[in-house]
């Protein structure tokens, strides 16, 4: 049995930007302010993350159109460098890195739903395996019903955005709006470093990193390749379209916040969307911006189980996984034992607490399968050539360069956070160096099965 081919390119875009804005971009820009020393800097880290984006978007359009199979990245590192390589991805996907980020985000729908309901200090752990399970349930029916409910949230978490960024542009600021640095800051102590031209590279380059965190995620698309209707010629259009979005959004958002709080207020305030909000709503504000949060974070559980189950799907079709999870369900298609794993096992570490550690242990891991999948466009180019690949075959505009300003990125993420969490992301390595045992495993029980000469 295979997948069923339903999803179209307003399917797949929405996966795009389902799979990039989620509740950070409601909050997480101080960071970027507290690094930067100026509110243009501010501005030009996220023009310049987006750009980065784009050319992510182009590499893995090449890398989706060359190889349209389930699983995206595992496929590309499978085929690339070696099938351990891919396996590793899969055991991190699984046991840290999607699992980690549902449990994660499933904590703070449930904390944000009860804010908006009232509730705020009750237990979240009950409603957040709530959300984990109604999502299971909508993608165990397959990829359609799964797709629907995406693309509905998208569409409707995109309004409380879009409000403020129209409200935002349209009105004018109060004299609140600073945009120098307060003496004693850590905007300050930035903008005082920022003098020096090396001193300038790396705090751009620190601000960077939460830049490029909020713009992940246009990979998501890969992993539904073979569930696309034509992924060759709608794969590459949807990541495009979909990060073109985005990066639209993002920097239209960024210069709301800036030009209501000033660069000042925008490095001292962790609620940086519920402030513009309340000044530009009045009480509403804050429910408004809660709203978009419980919006953005339950429409990631949709995608969550939506796309990188195919990974494990793909893994046990390889005959690296239970064999189980390698089948269909007969009636919807869908990865359901791949879906339910994942379910368990974030329910698991939502109970435990301990998801948000493991998260942070691999952050590191996380971007190494990142670069090494960006650079295996390199490998395939010779592997094989443009001229051996069908007539109209999507190709990567700007290459070397284009691949190569994304792979260079990334590697500086990576190298960032080691530097500034060694600890962390030596812990990070040694778990997903428990997926070598793993493999050997399946590896000899797979090579078992095989008939022998003869």
């Amino acid at each position: 049995m295979s997948f069923r081919r339903e999803l179209g390119r307003f399917d797949t875009a929405m996966v795009v930007v389902g799979g990039i804005i989620g509740a950070g971009i409601f909050i997480n820009p101080y960071i970027v302010a507290q690094r930067l020393g100026s509110s243009g800097l501010v501005l030009g880290a996220w023009l310049f993350g987006g750009v980065v984006a784009l050319a992510g978007a182009l590499t893995f359009a090449e890398l989706g159109a060359l190889m349209p199979k389930a699983g995206g990245h595992y496929a590309y590192l499978r085929d690339a460098y070696h099938p351990v390589v891919g396996f590793l991805y899969g055991w991190g996907l699984l046991l840290m890195i999607e699992s980690g980020a549902i449990a994660a985000v499933a904590i703070t729908f449930a904390e944000y739903t009860l804010r908006l309901v009232g509730r705020a200090g009750a237990g979240s752990e009950p409603l957040a395996i709530l959300g984990i399970l109604v999502m299971t349930v909508v993608n165990y029916l397959g990829v359609k019903p799964g797709s629907r409910v995406l693309n509905g949230f998208v569409l409707v978490k995109m309004v409380p955005l879009a409000l403020l960024i129209a409200a935002g542009l349209l009105m004018s600021a109060g004299s609140g709006a600073d945009s120098a640095a307060a003496p004693g800051s850590a905007a300050a102590a930035s903008a005082s470093a920022s003098s020096h031209p090396l001193a300038l590279l790396a705090a751009f380059g620190a601000g960077l990193v939460p830049v490029m965190f909020s713009y992940g995620g246009w990979q998501n698309a890969n992993y539904v390749a073979e569930e696309m209707r034509n992924p060759v010629r709608d794969l590459p259009v949807s990541l495009l379209s979909g990060t073109l979005l985005v990066v639209l959004v993002y920097g239209s958002i960024n210069f709301v916040y800036l030009k209501f709080l000033g660069h000042q207020g925008l490095a001292a305030t962790t609620t940086p969307a519920s402030d513009v909000a309340e000044s530009l709503f009045g009480p509403t504000g804050n429910f408004l911006v809660t709203l978009g949060i419980v919006l953005s974070t339950f429409g990631f559980l949709d995608l969550a189980m939506l796309a990188p189950t195919r990974v494990y799907y793909a893994m046990a079709r390889d005959g690296l996984f239970p064999e189980r999870v390698a089948r269909l369900h007969p009636r919807f298609a869908s990865p359901s034992a791949a879906i339910v794993i994942q379910s368990v096992w974030a329910i698991v570490l939502v109970l435990s607490g301990t998801y948000a550690t493991l998260v942070d242990y691999v952050t590191t891991a996380d971007w190494t399968f990142f670069s090494l999948a960006a650079a295996s466009l390199f490998v395939f180019r010779r592997k094989i050539p443009l001229e051996a690949r069908p007539a109209g075959t999507f190709a990567t505009p700007g290459y070397p360069v284009v691949p190569g300003l994304f792979l260079a990125v990334a590697l500086l993420i990576v190298g960032s956070v080691l530097w500034s969490y060694p600890t962390r992301s030596a812990m990070g390595f040694g778990l997903l160096a428990l997926g070598l045992p793993a493999y050997g495993i399946w590896r000899n029980r797979l090579q078992g099965t095989r008939p022998g000469p003869g």
